[in-house]
């Protein structure tokens, strides 16, 4: 009687379907189960299988692996997902939040101070010399043009730039995490698009002022009399740009270039270095921006509120005939004509027209 249910439980089509697959699904499990020595093979990273079963040794040297960065086998694309810790990201924001910003705030408060102090020593730079009435130009439109789109640009970029590195500690109390989050969102977009913009602007600024921005024996000259900027009546011969200037020229060119090589780095994240390189590039472009938004500063201030007649430079492309010979004398020679003769005051000259 029993033998002969067995028989009717097999013959059943319905079971013998579900007992087939059964076995089956038991058959691609267990064949899906890899032995011990293959585990890495499955995406696994191979770092547990340095350390055994057991054995304390051997656990040592699995995290010594782990500590050092060892990579692991992933089976995603994202390769880097297999080291569990980057030793160099402790080591990057250690010095990011620590000697970067600390210095980074004593650069940018020391140059807001000097100024600052230079202004209440020295006043205004004015024109020494009678003003004539007449002007020349000093620059064209589309010098004009290719200076405001890199100073433009460079302005937003630091600002934006700035509050990524201190905005956490000086804006976010201020606003509250949900208008600071918004506004650096977007200050992160602009800051991207923008660094384009002023990439652009360096290397016209490069093509078209490198050849009057080769330093000579003129600059010596005026560097050793400061450019005359502590001293009133004192008005060092300079062509078209003198040596401080220069220094500017310079400063951003060469610190423009930097900025701008790095910063392709980390908008295009893995495409040309490793995660340590960008951590590396990151700190080099937080620290130059540092320094080169000091100098602009500088620049800033003698450019508008510290010199009489200077940002009329910029801004209609003309200057005050009187300013010109006090300040670049060389060079209003080399234009007009005029003749030499020494000024009356101590260590400078300008240039009187040629009768």
């Amino acid at each position: 009687m029993k033998s002969g249910n067995r028989r009717g439980w097999f013959q059943s089509p319905l079971r013998v379907v579900l007992l087939g697959v059964a076995m089956l699904a038991l058959t691609l499990v267990f064949a899906n189960v890899p032995p011990a020595s293959a585990a890495g093979e499955t995406g696994y990273p191979t770092l547990a299988d340095q350390a055994g079963a057991t054995g304390a040794g051997n656990k040592a040297e699995m995290w010594r692996g782990i500590r050092s960065g060892e990579q692991g086998l992933v089976s995603i694309p994202n390769k880097s997902a297999g080291v569990l810790v980057q030793s160099e990201g402790e080591a990057w924001r250690s010095f990011r939040n620590g000697p970067l910003m600390t210095y980074g705030g004593w650069v940018l408060g020391g140059m807001l101070a000097l100024l600052v102090l230079f202004f209440l020593v020295r006043g205004r730079i004015r024109i020494d010399g009678p003003k004539t009435g007449r002007t020349i130009q000093r620059f064209n439109a589309f010098e004009r043009g290719v200076h405001w789109l890199t100073a433009g640009s460079f302005v937003v970029l630091a600002v934006t730039g700035l509050n990524v590195l201190y905005g956490r500690y000086t804006i976010l109390p201020l606003l509250g995490p949900d208008v600071f989050a918004a506004m650096t969102a977007y200050g992160k977009l602009v800051h991207n698009y923008l660094g384009f913009a002023f990439i652009l602007g360096v290397t016209l600024v490069f093509l078209m002022w490198v050849k009057h921005n080769i330093p000579n024996r003129d600059d010596i000259d005026w560097a050793l009399k400061a450019g005359g900027l502590f001293s009133k009546g004192v008005h060092p011969p300079a062509k078209k740009f003198n040596a401080g200037q220069k220094v500017i020229f310079w400063a951003t060119v060469l610190g423009g270039a930097a900025l701008g090589f790095t910063g392709i780095q980390l908008l295009f994240p893995f495409s040309f270095a490793p995660m340590a390189d960008m951590q590396l590039f990151q700190l080099v472009h937080a620290g130059i921006a540092v320094v080169l938004i000091a100098v602009i500063i500088a620049h800033i201030y003698i450019g508008s509120v510290g010199m009489e007649g200077a940002f009329d430079a910029m801004g209609n492309g003309d200057v005050e005939l009187q300013w010109a010979r006090e300040h670049h004398s060389l060079w209003v020679e080399e234009v007009t004509g005029e003749r030499p003769r020494h000024h009356g005051g101590p260590g400078g000259r300008h240039h009187a027209p040629a009768e």
